[in-house]
């Protein structure tokens, strides 16, 4: 199977910095260009662009900021992270005001350094990787969002309307249905395409860091506050900003929201000053937000706020004449990045997918394709290869409601009955959480790549469990090298 490696370009003078960032970088599966100085760094750009540049402040001859500039010059897009040391902070934040993705301060905590990278690249795709609406391309570069059902051919007429404008878009429906997707059109069709873009999942960042990531905070605001830094909403200065899972905000939160909506201003933490920003939101969410106003966990004044303009995306089983084109098109796509050439599906075969369910939607037909690839090795996809994926998929839900774990529910059963009422939800949902990665850090040998992959979840979402459930395990979890 092919795999495309991302490309990560670095740009120090200290040899062996670079040397220990190449091993560590390789290990987790990227290629790694080096240069030792901006120049050099420059020189590498106009051979090949990389999906990401992680940047010294301090180097001969052109210093970071000068090479950030020519960098921009080059490809406004590329994403850069800048590393300084705790003298030069000033700087780092003249380079995030500049458009650098983030600053890391020497020396760095590793787990940190990479979640930051991830970041960095998922916002890089992002901003990157071409949306086409309705467009079967062969081209790999490209992502396309298929359907001609008169629900899908509402969302391309939205899309096409609020592109061009700077209203607030909130993006509602399932997960799995491609509100990413659609994010990522509204933003690439729109009149601030050149400009800043900052992604914030609002789930995957801990509640007790996802203000300070937004709203940034002034040199002695907490404890370990040692500097000011930048949050992603001025980062994003007359540019985008795109709330994932937005309805997960914790409430504290969103009032902060709502001002920057009203406003268009912010503070950091633990200043006074009002900062003027000129950002347009893009929001998405799975939840419904009219229960979860009733649940008061979600403001309804902020809701009005977001809703200026509300895009729907249909559930999989709601448009099922789309699917054969989905299919068409994952087949295709995904028979190109494994290298392989396209095996075709039979007409029952086909039928079989339409007649699914899918209640994870897009993205559960399309790992369902993939994994009959991988398996089928070439071979023509029939009916009994989707029964058979399928089927294993019901069989290990089946089993996994009706067998369960009797301690597990002899537990749920005794604290519910004993005073359970003391607990919250979100109390026995951190409860579960807890053992689950525990005991997938345990089978991984401590390895948090293999753990998030077994999980379904990306790095900097495991990683945030970690330190949210101040996990401490005797294994490699607690290793530098990861």
């Amino acid at each position: 199977m092919e795999m495309v490696l991302k490309k990560i370009l670095i740009v120090d003078d200290d040899d062996q910095l670079r040397k220990s960032f190449e091993k560590l970088l390789k290990e987790e599966g990227y290629l790694v260009n080096l240069a030792a100085s901006g120049e050099a760094g420059l020189e590498s750009l106009k051979k090949e662009i990389p999906d990401l540049v992680i940047l010294d402040v301090k180097l001969p001859g052109m210093n970071g900021i000068d090479t950030l500039k020519a960098i921009q010059k080059i490809d406004n897009h590329l994403q850069v992270i800048i590393m300084t040391a705790f003298g030069t902070t000033d700087t780092a934040i003249e380079a995030t005001k500049l458009g650098a993705f983030e600053y890391i301060i020497k020396p760095f905590d590793i787990p940190e350094m990479l979640s930051v990278i991830e970041r960095a690249l998922d916002t890089s795709r992002f901003i990157r990787t071409p949306v086409c609406l309705n467009v079967n391309t062969e081209n790999d570069a490209a992502e396309t969002i298929i359907g001609q059902s008169p629900s899908m051919r509402e969302v391309y007429k939205s899309i096409g309307r609020v592109s061009s404008t700077n209203a607030t878009v909130l993006i509602r429906g399932e997960s799995g249905t491609g509100k990413e997707l659609v994010a990522r059109a509204i933003y690439q069709y729109s009149l601030r395409t050149n400009k800043p873009f900052q992604v914030i999942n609002c789930v995957a960042i801990p509640e007790t860091l996802l203000e300070s990531e937004l709203f940034g905070y002034e040199k002695g605001a907490f404890t370990g506050a040692a500097f000011r830094r930048i949050g992603k909403i001025e980062q994003a200065q007359n540019g985008t900003v795109f709330l994932d899972e937005i309805g997960d905000m914790p409430i504290s939160i969103q009032g902060k929201i709502l001002r920057l909506l009203q406003e268009k201003s912010i503070e950091r933490l633990g200043g006074r000053e009002t900062i003027p920003v000129d950002v347009r939101l893009i929001a998405a969410t799975n939840r419904n937000l009219e229960e979860a106003i009733e649940e008061k966990s979600f403001r309804e004044d902020i809701y009005y706020r977001l809703k200026v303009v509300t895009i729907w995306l249909p559930p999989l089983r709601e448009r099922k004449e789309d699917i054969p084109a989905l299919v068409e098109y994952i087949l295709g796509r995904k028979s190109r990045e494994m290298g392989i050439v396209n095996p075709g599906i039979s007409n029952d075969a086909l039928k079989s997918l339409v007649n699914h369910p899918w209640p994870g939607n897009v993205r559960e037909l399309s790992n369902t394709l993939q994994q009959i690839l991988i398996f089928n090795q070439g071979a023509p996809i029939g009916e009994e290869d989707i029964q058979k994926a399928i089927g294993e998929k019901l069989s290990e839900e089946r089993l996994h409601h009706e067998k369960g774990n009797e301690t597990l529910w002899q537990w749920v059963h005794q604290e519910l009955t004993n005073g359970g009422q003391t607990k919250t939800f979100n109390e026995y949902v951190d409860h579960f959480c807890k053992i689950l990665i525990t005991e997938t850090l345990n089978l991984t040998g401590g390895n948090r790549s293999k753990a998030a992959k077994l999980l379904g979840l990306s790095r900097p979402t495991l990683h945030s469990k970690i330190e949210k459930y101040q996990l401490s395990l005797k294994t490699e979890v607690d290793s530098a090298s990861d």
